[in-house]
């Protein structure tokens, strides 16, 4: 697996687990951030490469930082 593969894998994870905490569904996510429900499926499991503004968009809406999504 490439560095790449790890660390998309290692942002989905962080990204399910801080939502879950909040008792928030990838369709509540999916539907702040205007993008389709399979979209969240595959970045929760590492199969994209988000972008930065995503990640804000993500950030803003679970009321976190950019800091505290990327940390892990």
């Amino acid at each position: 697996m490439s560095d790449k593969e790890e660390l998309q894998i290692s942002i989905g994870k962080r990204i399910r687990v801080l939502r879950e905490q909040k008792g928030i569904t990838q369709q509540q996510v999916a539907d702040a951030c205007n993008f389709e429900k399979s979209n969240m499926s595959r970045l929760e499991a590492g199969g994209t490469n988000p972008t930065l503004y995503t990640l804000k968009k993500i950030a803003d809406f679970l009321e976190l930082t950019l800091n505290d999504l990327v940390s892990f």
